[in-house]
Formats: C-alpha cells, sequence, structure tokens
C-alpha cells in the first residue's frame, strides 16, 4: 500500500473543538456501580445518594467533666446565694462522653463546683437546660443525607460515614481507558539496555504519562502493547479495543499529517472523525472521533503536545462521565521577562518560569518545542496566549495559570544569565538545605542576565564577560550596562572553557585556529554569551573572519547542548566548558581557564533567600560536588568581587 499524507482540511479552534466533544458523547449513566468499603472509597465518587443509619451521638452526652444536674434546680444560684446539691441525689459525676442520667439535662463544669464533703458540692452560678450536653443526633440524624450522588469521598468524609453507620457505599466505576501506542521507533524502556538504542529509535514514555494522568483524572487504564506503523494493525487494535469494556481509546502518534500517521484513517474506518487538527500549540495534531459510541483520540507523539491534548478534550470527558467538574487551575498577573512572538491563528500555551521579583511576578519562557517534556516538568504556569494576538510585548501584565503552589512562587530566587553547570549543583544544595525554596534559572548569555537586571526581572544573573582590554571579567560591563543600580559581585567558580571534541579527536583539531578549517563544522553559542564574546577575542587575535567557520551561524543556548551537538556528530566542535565534555564522555581541548562570578544588586542581596545561597556556595560540600563535575576552581567560590 501506498502510504499517502493526511491534511488539515477543517482545523477547529479550542473553543469549537470543545464544544463538538461535549455535544458528541452522552457521559450520564456510561458508568457501572459498584459498592466498596468506606475506608476504601476514598478518591471515588458516589453513584448514589447516602443517608445515615444511626444518629451521633445516639444518646445524651457529657460534653464536659463535671457534674449532671437538672438545669432548673439550680435556677436563683449565685455568688451571693451559693447552693449546695446531694452528690447521687441532685447531681451526678460524669465525664467526656458519659451517658448523662435519667432526669438530668446540663452538666457543670467540674472547675465550677467546690467540693463540700464526699456527700455534698457548692455552686455559685445555675446552668441552663442542655448546657454542656451534647444531645442525640447533634452531629448526625439517623435518615439524613450525609452526601449526594457525584460528591467525591474525602478522607473526611470516612469519618461521617462511619459514624453515621454506614460502613459501604455505591460509587461510580472508574472510566476504563485502553491506550495505544503506535510507531516502529518505538522501545520499550522496560526491556534491554539502553545502549543498544539505534539512532532514530525512542522510549515508549507517553502511555505512562497519559496513564498516570488518567489515574489522576479518576480513571484507570490499560496499555495495549506498542503497534507499528501498519494502517491494517492499527485498525485492527482499535477494532479489537472497542468490543472490550472500555469506555475510551487513546492512539498516540499517527494524528499527524505524516505519510505514516494512521490514526485518522483506522477512526474514519471503524467510525466517525470528529475534529482533525486543533488550532493550538502544542496540540495541533489531535484527532478525535467516535467508533461504537465511544470517544476515540489520535494523540499527538510529541510529549507536550499529547499532555495538552489530554488536559483540554480527555480530562473534561473523564471528569463528566464521573460528574466532576473540570479542574480549574489559580491564576495569577505576570509580567514576563521580556518581548515573547507568537503566532496569529494560533493559540498557544506557553510554558513558563515564575518567581516574584520586588512586586512583581516575572515570568520566563521556556523552551517552546512541543518535544521537550521538561519545558512542562520546569514550569511553574502556563500562559495563554490567545490565537488573535501576535504576543506579549515587553512589560504587559498578562495572566498565568500556576502549576504549583503561589507560596512555592513566592519563595523562588530568579537567576538569569549565562549557563553553568555549577548551577544544578547549588539548586539542588538550596533544595536540600531549605525544601521550601527554589532556584529558578534561565540561560540567555551573560549580556542577557544584565539586561534581566536592568530590567528588574530577576534577582542575580550569572555572568563571564572578558574584558579584552585588560583581561577582567564583568566589571566594565557592569560599569558600562548597569551604572544606576548598585551592585554586588560575587565569584561564584573559575572554570575551564575549550573546544569540545568527540572521544579521540578523530579530525585532529589542536585549537581555535583549526576551526577555518573547510573539513570543520563548527557549533556556536548565541550572540550576547561569554562563550560568544571570548570565542570573538580569540579570533580577533588570530586574524580569523568568522564568517569563514562553517557554522558560526548556527547557535546554541548552553555548555551541554553544544556538547550534545558534537555528540550527536551535527558539528566537529564547539566552545564549552569542560564539565559538560566530561558529562557527556566527550574529549577537551583548553582555551582559557575564567571568572564566572554572580552579578547581585544591592536591593536583593541582603535578603534571606540570598543570603542562603551565598552561605551555600561557601560551604565545602558544594565546592566539593562543584570540583566533582571537572574542570571548576572554587578557591575564591564566594568572595565578593565588587
Amino acid at each position: 500500500m501506498q502510504a499517502k499524507r493526511n491534511v488539515y482540511l477543517q482545523m477547529k479552534t479550542l473553543s469549537e473543538a470543545r464544544e463538538i466533544v461535549s455535544h458528541a458523547f452522552a457521559l450520564d449513566g456510561v458508568l457501572a456501580t459498584e459498592t466498596v468499603a468506606v475506608p476504601d472509597a476514598v478518591g471515588r465518587v458516589l453513584a448514589g445518594p447516602v443517608t445515615a443509619k444511626i444518629s451521633s451521638p445516639n444518646y445524651h452526652a457529657a460534653a464536659m467533666d463535671g457534674l449532671a444536674v437538672k438545669a432548673q434546680k439550680t435556677f436563683g444560684t449565685s455568688e451571693t446565694k451559693p447552693m449546695e446539691l446531694v452528690i447521687g441525689q441532685d447531681a451526678h459525676y460524669v465525664n467526656t462522653g458519659h451517658v448523662m442520667p435519667v432526669g438530668t439535662d446540663a452538666v457543670i463544669m467540674i472547675e465550677h463546683a467546690r467540693v463540700c464533703d464526699d456527700r455534698r458540692v457548692a455552686i455559685e452560678a445555675a446552668v441552663y437546660p442542655w448546657q454542656n450536653v451534647r444531645k442525640i443526633g447533634e452531629d448526625i440524624v439517623a435518615t439524613e443525607l450525609l452526601f449526594a450522588q457525584n460528591h467525591l469521598i474525602t478522607p473526611y468524609c470516612v469519618g461521617a460515614f462511619l459514624t453515621g453507620g454506614v460502613f459501604a457505599v455505591p460509587v461510580k466505576a472508574k472510566p476504563r481507558v485502553l491506550i495505544i501506542p503506535t510507531g516502529s521507533e518505538l522501545v520499550d524502556w522496560r526491556q534491554g539496555d539502553l545502549q543498544e538504542i539505534q539512532p532514530g529509535q525512542i522510549l515508549e514514555t507517553n502511555s505512562f504519562v497519559l496513564g498516570k494522568l488518567i489515574e489522576a483524572c479518576g480513571g484507570t487504564y490499560e496499555r495495549h502493547a506498542k503497534v507499528v506503523d501498519d494502517p491494517d494493525k492499527i485498525k485492527a487494535a482499535l477494532n479489537d479495543a472497542v468490543q472490550k469494556d472500555f469506555q475510551m481509546i487513546l492512539i498516540i502518534g499517527g494524528s499527524s499529517a505524516g505519510s505514516e500517521d494512521y490514526a485518522k484513517g483506522a477512526i474514519s474506518a471503524l467510525g466517525e472523525v470528529l475534529v482533525h487538527g486543533v488550532t493550538i500549540m502544542p496540540g495541533k495534531p489531535v484527532v478525535i472521533g467516535t467508533v461504537d459510541q465511544k470517544p476515540v483520540f489520535g494523540i499527538p507523539g510529541y510529549p507536550v503536545s499529547a499532555i495538552i491534548a489530554f488536559e483540554q478534550f480527555v480530562q473534561p470527558l473523564i471528569c463528566g462521565m464521573l460528574g466532576q467538574p473540570e479542574p480549574v487551575r489559580e491564576t495569577i498577573q505576570v509580567e514576563p521577562a521580556r518581548k515573547i512572538a507568537s503566532k496569529l491563528g494560533v493559540e498557544e500555551f506557553l510554558r513558563v518560569k515564575l518567581g516574584q521579583v520586588g512586586n512583581r511576578v516575572v515570568a520566563t519562557p521556556l523552551p517552546r518545542g512541543a518535544g521537550c517534556i521538561t519545558s512542562i516538568t520546569d514550569a511553574d504556569g502556563i500562559i495563554r496566549i490567545p490565537n488573535h494576538v501576535e504576543g506579549i510585548r515587553e512589560h504587559e501584565v498578562v495572566t498565568a495559570e500556576i502549576l504549583r503552589p503561589l507560596s512555592s512562587v513566592r519563595q523562588t530566587i530568579v537567576i538569569v544569565g549565562s549557563h553553568d553547570n555549577s548551577l544544578d549543583v547549588l539548586a539542588d544544595e538550596i533544595k536540600a538545605r531549605c525544601s521550601w525554596l527554589t532556584l529558578s534559572s534561565s540561560h540567555v548569555g551573560s549580556m542577557g542576565g544584565l539586561m534581566a537586571i536592568k530590567r528588574g526581572v530577576c534577582h542575580l544573573a550569572g555572568s563571564h564577560l572578558l574584558d579584552t582590554e585588560n583581561g577582567s571579567y564583568n566589571l566594565s560591563y557592569i560599569a558600562k550596562f548597569l551604572p544606576d543600580i548598585e551592585i554586588k559581585l560575587v565569584n561564584l567558580v573559575f572554570r575551564d572553557q575549550g573546544l569540545i571534541v568527540p572521544r579521540g579527536n578523530p579530525k585532529g583539531i589542536r585549537g581555535i585556529a583549526d576551526l577555518h578549517r573547510e573539513d570543520i563544522t563548527f557549533i556556536n553559542r548565541q550572540a550576547g554569551s561569554g562563550t560568544r564574546i571570548l570565542l570573538d577575542y580569540q579570533l580577533k587575535q588570530l586574524g580569523l573572519d568568522p564568517a569563514a567557520i562553517r557554522g558560526y551561524q548556527t547557535e546554541e543556548y548552553t555548555h551541554m547542548s553544544v556538547g550534545v551537538a558534537v555528540l550527536s556528530g551535527s558539528a566537529d566542535t564547539g566552545l564549552g566548558i569542560y564539565a559538560a565534555a566530561k558529562a557527556l564522555d566527550l574529549d577537551f581541548i583548553p582555551v582559557v581557564t575564567e571568572q564566572y562570578d554572580l552579578v547581585i544588586p544591592k536591593d536583593h542581596f541582603e535578603s534571606e533567600n540570598i543570603q542562603i545561597l551565598l552561605d551555600i556556595i561557601q560551604t565545602k560540600r558544594f565546592k566539593s560536588r562543584v570540583e566533582a563535575l571537572g574542570g571548576y576552581g572554587t578557591k575564591r567560590t564566594g568572595e565578593i568581587v565588587l
């Protein structure tokens, strides 16, 4: 069979697609009812109303330690006219929870009575009927409604059920979802050796992520074995699935417009495709269809696309089956750290890091690629850019959905600037000492870090800007670009910069001068980074033309990304730190040892969080861990340079 490409003929907006889904599937009565023991029912949804079988308390009970009396007997008592009561006749000793003796209706607190002798006590104040008494049914009355149908059972509910004499409850069966991962390139991570994975093969992870998202919504899932890119096999797997007791089927992969994307064809062959393509990013290729009245989704293969598609379409259906409202995230107003462009006609789910700087919550964009799972795991929030907007202007205040508690966002140290592997160690050490404190780093280059300080959108910046006139680091740049901001400059590390090359250095690269060779492909760092400034200085010293270097215009934003480019073979070499080469088992040709500092505005320097950071970098543990990365010197770590 000749492969054909799908075409997005009638893409829907997000609101249109959600409207189609909400009207296409009947949700009431889809799930069976099962009975479970109350202690096991937490997290489940009641299938019907539950009423109490007994009252609580089921007798009049003393609410205090003291003396049970007939209230009327005490009327008229005062400090000037005390009354004596006879034990066993007028008053009876009781403890909290005891049954009230016959003929009594109030309790005098023990501290309000004075013992005269073994038979008599004196009181100086009257009590009123039912004072300090828990009457029958004060908490729960037999036959009263405890919880209505569709109530989500919490641990608190367990106490109410058991107290009301209810020991088992009817709940809705969990929606059952079958996940079918497709793709000949997929590899099961539970089998085989990671070292045996070949180029073009991918670990299959989406089914496990989506499965846990299903469980978090109150459903349960079953994972089908991987199905290779064969339209007949994918169709057969879907046909078999709809015959079984599943409420929904997810086909992962094969939803896009590629020549081997067969999910749409399988759904249309067995049922009806309702939507193919939604104007959202990530998540555009999603397919929504119905087979035998069951919802079937073609979920995009990129992990972030898969998650967004799940949250926008699958999650609402599962919640609807269970009679639960769709979760709504808390929102806050944020200010992006820089201008953000976006594509007209597409609603973008922009993942961002958040941190409070002064009286503003600052949002720093994360990588936008749908294949970057870390853009979700690292995200503190999501900014939804509408499809009629071209982007967000600098200093424009926008709404962000937050993915972690606001209290955590407010306890975040925001560092922007040059990438360095020691920042990962620092982030871990901070979290180890203060679990409530987070270090959030964004890599935009040293100059980008200084500009972030100038705009007031970070607490500190990482910088290694070389002054080519005198060989100093950072000082002249701070004086030039931050003249009106009082700065504290603290050394973090000294580090070895050099050329990262493949193991064995197959092309015999010896130094910067070799970058002019026609057989060398270079990978560069972005303009404004300290590494780029160092490279340009070295080229100028050697009299070499950057335009003659193959790959000079190709840029990466971190040392690890440069190393990966060399490891993958897309570049023969790139300028980076020794720690990146060591981490990826690559060879390294030293060029220079440079100074990497923390640039901290004085307004933040005295803050508690920054002082914690500064204390940690001076510890023996931090320095030892950094030195173990390779290519680092910590003799001056923590020293105030300016």
